[in-house]
């Protein structure tokens, strides 16, 4: 025992000085942590999964394949366990060949899940996008794996390629040797030419499900030892939209927040998002047109720290909410995420409003939310797309209005039938004609005033005033010739 520190002496460390601490095992992210391994880990992908099993089975094994997502849903871990079906050999048994069954680690599998694999290359296309890092993989794909069965090529972001590395892939894509198989990931798959589309096997990975999400989240909170709220988990899967990565990093963000607790009221403040119960209350007050009490609701939520374009942007998710509930009831109530005061007074809303309300109302908040998001003065912004929403949501359609306008037509026509009949309403009484004004008399000639010498201009011609009309004299009798006197006998 040394006595000037108090440890043993079999104690590792220099004589004088404590022992040097233990590493500590470093903290893996939960979406590291619970990457899948296997395609049985996978969630969310079962057409996929059915096909690939399929192929595997029928030994139609293709050169390419094509991984095209969203981001977060799984596209580079599929290319990976992809590479480790292709490879697996289960450790003291006989090679069965290519599977998606790998019940447990094989010989390459550990290697292939860590990036470590000399025969799996992986490569970022977003960082190696010429000619000269295609040209590199053309010229090393001709060599035969080293220990494995394939030698496998996983290029992710494969839509970075230049137009020329694309150009020099295509022959040996087309026709690879017998050993070499390729796996494409992007997130822009219109920006892939088509001439490697068609010589790839193509798979749409879909976004989770918000029921599958959920159920993974709380088995993972279960896993971990930490106590999660179901509202808390389903505004968590709200914010993911679908992405597994997304919900993880959330997931792992609110674990740190509550200290080892998951609650709705921490999400919230975690994400800037304005509780559920007070976005209703807002909806309500904007529908009645009870502007005063939406000004003070958005006011309140945004010194409780709620962004006005979050705010908005939730309004028009419960405004989709109530169009759904309305139109299709039994396909809105089975969503998972939703909370039971949604699921009432969302219900309550569908039964008033009508789809006409329903629709403008999420047209003015879909524009509101960009609006918002860029203005100078957010909430100012988002105070004029509520006066908006609660002055124009109720107003008819054009269509409306027409049947409106027309009906109202019949009715007043139909009133005018039963009564007695009269003159038409605003027709002027009849009125004598006038005689007609007395015809003016032709005026005269005016008379030529002599030429003057040429040497001198003529004066100016003085304006004449027009012959006033004169009546015309009222007829002279016909002159009648006397009577000739008759002759007399001579």
């Amino acid at each position: 025992m040394d006595a000037s520190t108090g440890t043993p002496d079999d104690e590792p460390g220099l004589p004088g000085f404590p022992a040097p601490a233990l590493a500590q095992t470093p903290y893996r992210v939960l979406a590291r942590k619970y990457r899948p391994k296997d395609f049985d880990d996978l969630i969310g992908q079962g057409a996929m999964v059915r096909t690939l099993g399929n192929a595997f089975a029928a030994g139609r094994i293709p050169q390419a394949w094509m991984l095209t997502g969203v981001r977060g849903v799984g596209k580079t871990t599929t290319a990976r366990i992809l590479a480790r079906g292709l490879n697996y050999a289960p450790v003291g048994a006989p090679d069965t060949g290519p599977t998606i069954a790998m019940p447990t680690l094989g010989v390459h599998c550990q290697a292939i899940m860590e990036s470590r694999h000399m025969d799996v290359l992986e490569m970022d296309a977003a960082s190696h996008t010429g000619i000269e890092d295609v040209r590199a993989i053309i010229d090393g794909v001709r060599y035969s794996p080293v220990s494995a069965r394939y030698k496998v090529y996983i290029i992710d972001e494969v839509h970075m390629l230049s137009g020329n590395a694309f150009n020099a892939f295509l022959k040996t894509l087309e026709e690879p040797p017998p050993h070499a198989k390729f796996v494409f990931a992007t997130t822009e798959i219109r920006k892939v030419p088509i001439t490697i589309l068609s010589r790839c096997q193509r798979f749409d990975l879909r976004r989770v499900e918000a029921d599958v999400l959920s159920a993974h989240l709380q088995k993972i909170c279960a896993a971990e030892g930490v106590g999660a709220e179901d509202e808390a988990v389903a505004a968590i899967v709200r914010a993911a939209e679908g992405s597994v990565r997304d919900a993880l990093s959330l997931l792992d963000q609110a674990i740190a927040h509550g200290a080892g607790t998951v609650t709705a009221a921490g999400v919230r403040d975690m994400l800037g998002l304005a509780d559920r119960a007070r976005i209703l209350d807002l909806f309500e007050a904007v529908m009645r047109g009870d502007v005063p009490a939406a000004f003070a609701e958005l006011r309140s939520q945004y010194e409780s720290g709620a962004d006005p374009s979050v705010v908005l942007s939730d309004l028009a998710a419960f405004t989709h909410l109530v169009t759904r509930l309305k139109l299709a009831p039994e396909a809105a109530a089975a969503d998972p995420t939703l909370s039971e005061i949604e699921r009432r007074r969302g219900g309550d809303f569908a039964a008033r409003l009508p789809v006409r309300a329903l629709s403008r109302a999420w047209q003015i908040l879909l524009k509101a939310v960009s609006e918002v998001a860029s203005a100078a003065r957010p909430l100012a912004a988002a105070e004029m797309a509520l006066v908006r929403l609660a002055y124009a949501a109720d107003l008819p359609t054009p269509d409306e209005a027409l049947r409106q306008l027309r009906a109202e037509a019949l009715a007043a026509g139909a009133q005018e039938g039963d009564a007695p009949a009269r003159p038409a309403l605003d027709a002027p009484a009849p009125r004598p004609i006038a005689p007609p004004p007395p015809i003016p008399a032709p005026a005269a000639p005016p008379v030529p005033a002599a030429p003057e010498p040429a040497t001198r201009p003529a004066p100016p011609v003085e304006a004449r005033s027009p012959v006033e009309a004169r009546p015309l004299p009222p007829p002279r009798p016909a002159l009648v010739s006397p009577p000739v006197p008759a002759a007399r006998p001579g």
